[in-house]
């Protein structure tokens, strides 16, 4: 580690994407649409989709296997899809409880650990699995796609009550730490709104049919994403790779140049306070891009208080 060994700038790297939502919500099809995928899966998550699939793993090693295969083997894939993440969940507990304690026994179940001690022993083995995908995607530039089913759970709140929200159909601590590893977490359902009964003033959920994925954080659901999208997204890929295209930065000299254009004929005061924060920003791409986006809609609006 040296000052000289220092770099800066946006790195290009393929997605790691996780999408949650309820059954039959076409999860599956949407993650059949990614570039070139390879489906790890069970054999009824997939079985009307014509997509190259591994056969089903049956034990957490097969899982680990199929990985080390698209690592080392020469292959076209681009895409690795694991559905779902709650159908591998309970492989990962059968190795933990196959590894024996220090008297040389072996546990029944991942109970049989005692309160939670299970979880956490299970937590290495998803480290494991993700350390192996983190070098698959690496290697091969393989974007990574995951896949879970939901459930409404009751959730804990600290600061008012407590409060029903969905969550990944996975124990917490996988979950907290599948979603922390991937740069999208998207929760898909059907769109639906609040409608309002004149007479009755009773209000009911009418949903559209139109299936949708959330790409932020609510009190109903988990979401992030790290491409600045917008808040809801059709459940399609081409409108989510479409979306996350949209909203990635330009090359920052590009972006240095749009803004010189645009301080074209500009007063000496915001040129001055627009040339500061463009040396400032250096060349993150994000920061100039929003800097560009300002300045576009300072000049937009003076143009129509001056029109």
């Amino acid at each position: 580690m040296t000052l000289a060994a220092v770099t800066r700038g946006r790195i290009e790297r393929p997605m790691r994407v996780l999408l949650f939502g309820t059954e039959g919500l076409g999860k599956s099809t949407f993650a059949s649409h990614a570039p070139s995928p390879i489906f790890l899966a069970s054999e009824d998550g997939t079985s009307q989709l014509d997509v190259a699939r591994f056969p089903e793993p049956k034990s957490w090693r097969d899982a680990m296997d199929a990985i080390h295969a698209l690592t080392i083997d020469e292959h076209e894939y681009k895409t690795l899809v694991i559905d779902t993440l709650d159908w591998l969940e309970p492989l990962c507990w059968a190795a933990v409880c196959e590894k024996p304690d220090e008297k040389g026994k072996r546990r029944d179940n991942i109970e049989a650990f005692g309160f939670g001690k299970g979880y956490v022993a299970a937590l290495d083995e998803w480290r494991l699995l993700l350390a192996r995908i983190e070098r698959m995607r690496l290697a091969r530039n393989m974007h990574v796609v995951m896949l879970a089913h939901s459930w409404v759970k009751a959730f804990k709140n600290p600061e008012d009550d407590d409060y029903d929200r969905y969550e990944m159909k996975l124990n917490n601590k996988a979950s907290g730490l599948l979603k922390e590893w991937c740069d999208v977490v998207l929760f898909g359902a059907y769109e639906t709104f609040a409608a309002t009964d004149k007479a009755t003033k009773r209000t009911r959920g009418v949903s559209t049919g139109a299936r949708v994925v959330h790409t932020q954080r609510t009190a109903a659901w988990d979401a992030k994403n790290r491409y600045d999208l917008p808040p809801t997204i059709p459940l399609d890929w081409q409108a989510f790779s479409d979306a996350v295209a949209a909203h990635k930065p330009a090359d920052p000299s590009k972006l240095r140049e749009r803004i010189a254009r645009l301080l074209e004929g500009a007063g000496d005061e915001l040129r001055a306070r627009v040339n500061a924060a463009v040396e400032k920003a250096a060349d993150d791409a994000a920061r100039l891009a929003r800097i560009a986006d300002k300045l576009t809609a300072d000049i937009g609006i003076a143009s129509q208080e001056n029109g």
